[in-house]
């Protein structure tokens, strides 16, 4: 996984942090991703799971090598199994 091809894999165990959203009460949210569904993450902070709309947020995610990687949230509104089988290369897959 690389910072170009992180939108198309499995997110669940990646570090990750809320950098931009309407909500404010959602910025600055981080922890681990634990599970995800087609629009939200679910992200196990240090006080419980909470539910991050993806459309709604712009993320950071951290690599298992350090690197950090912003990602719109709505490049990742899917289904985790289609987004990550897609091996298009367009920036939208």
């Amino acid at each position: 996984m690389n910072p170009t091809t992180l939108p198309r894999h499995e997110l669940a165990g990646l570090r990750v942090e809320v950098v931009e959203s309407p909500n404010a009460d959602l910025v600055g949210l981080g922890g681990v991703v634990v599970d995800e569904t087609t629009n939200t993450l679910l992200v196990g902070t240090g006080a419980g799971t909470k539910q991050v709309p993806k459309a709604a947020a712009t993320f950071r995610f951290t690599l298992d090598d350090g690197q950090q990687v912003i990602v719109e949230g709505e490049r990742l509104v899917a289904r985790p199994a289609r987004r990550t089988e897609t091996t298009a290369t367009s920036k939208w897959r």
